[in-house]
């Protein structure tokens, strides 16, 4: 199937990847030892999480306690759904696979979740998102104004977090830390301003992608590195490392949108075409040629977020974009940005085992099922 070059409808990436596992090529099951690991690493950053949240007042350590899980709205102990913890995660197995002393990278760790974080409740007022984990999300349970604000409290505490450390190496992960949300904060306003644009191209919306949701896993994993006094050149294979399985996330997340389980990803099936977003295998589907592409771009102009929910409808979509070749396309963009990931890793010294968990936490992006 060839693709025209001419640019297509806005794209739109994820606030919140889902987990759940997702079929086609770049997906051929759960990378268990990853999952494994990310449970070991939270019992090391998880309780320092809970400390910097505690120096917030008490009403806004109430909301952030509520976003978390930690709380119910009225301030009582609550066992809600959490993240996987993937960017802490990530961040303390750089940190051991180079060291041996995951500890060096707990600030960083937790300012990475917190910076994380900030971004989501924005997310979610942004695109006016009324559930995350199965929970109403801040700004429904409070109002715009708590949601902006104790954004910005977990925006303010990552940075503080760093700067208590005593790591000789704070000023250097901080400068990370900032230009990452710098890029992240690019990436979220060209994802809105791509919303009121007629066209946007693939390469537009992976260069978003590479913004909103790469640089903070490419921070996420030189961060470990950085905070371990690695070699520059060293930091910058991580953070190639970290870019690369950013877009691979945010692909699938995309598939995700479209064609993930309800029980696993807490959305109904075809819930991004439902909402009429463009994104990425929807995009790639637009700009082909052949009945297909055609068949979606009339789908698109005659339908919008209001009135795109029939079933029927919704299925002819999704019908369209795998015929035009946009899933498999997707499944083996995500494939593709994972081989660079582990490409980006090759010159680095590591032991055969620290390198195969940092590979099996490359396919958890892909293979991921909870």
């Amino acid at each position: 199937m060839t693709r025209t070059q001419d640019p297509v409808g806005p794209c739109t990436a994820g606030s919140g990847p889902a987990e759940p596992e997702v079929s086609g090529s770049a997906a051929s099951g759960p990378a268990t030892g990853a999952r494994e690991w990310l449970e070991l690493a939270r019992d090391r950053w998880h309780p320092a999480l809970r400390g910097a949240v505690d120096r917030l007042d008490p009403h806004m350590r109430q909301v952030a306690g509520y976003h978390f899980g930690w709380l119910d709205a009225d301030g009582r102990p609550s066992d809600g759904a959490a993240g996987k913890g993937l960017r802490p995660g990530l961040a303390l197995l750089v940190a051991d696979a180079l060291t041996g002393a995951p500890r060096d990278a707990v600030a960083g760790a937790v300012a990475l979740e917190l910076v994380h974080n900030f971004s989501l409740v924005h997310d979610d007022l942004i695109d006016r998102d009324q559930a995350r984990h199965h929970r109403p999300t801040v700004w429904t349970v409070w109002d715009d104004t708590t949601a902006v604000l104790v954004g910005d409290a977990m925006l303010a505490i990552a940075l503080e977090e760093l700067a208590l450390s005593g790591s000789p190496y704070a000023v250097a992960a901080s400068v990370a830390l900032l230009a990452a949300t710098r890029e992240l904060i690019r990436g979220q306003a060209e994802d809105v301003l791509f919303e009121s644009r007629a066209e946007v191209s693939v390469e537009e919306c992976l260069g978003m992608v590479a913004g909103k949701t790469g640089s903070l896993l490419a921070v996420s994993a030189s961060m470990g590195a950085i905070l371990t006094g690695a070699d520059d050149e060293t930091v910058a294979a991580f953070h190639t490392f970290g870019a690369e399985l950013g877009l691979a996330f945010q692909i699938v997340d995309d598939l995700l949108g479209i064609w993930g389980t309800s029980e696993v990803t807490g959305k109904p099936v075809y819930a991004d075409l439902a909402a009429a977003k463009k994104t990425l295998p929807v995009v790639y589907t637009l700009a082909s040629e052949g009945e297909a592409g055609a068949g979606l771009r009339e789908w698109f102009a005659t339908r919008t977020a209001r009135d795109a929910a029939d079933p029927d409808d919704l299925t002819q979509a999704a019908t369209l974009i795998e015929k035009a070749g946009g899933r498999s396309w997707a499944a083996d963009q995500a494939a593709a940005h994972v081989r660079t990931a582990l490409a980006a890793l090759e010159p680095v010294a590591l032991a055969d085992a620290q390198r195969e968990r940092l590979i099996e936490l490359a396919h958890f992006v892909t293979r991921r099922s909870a």
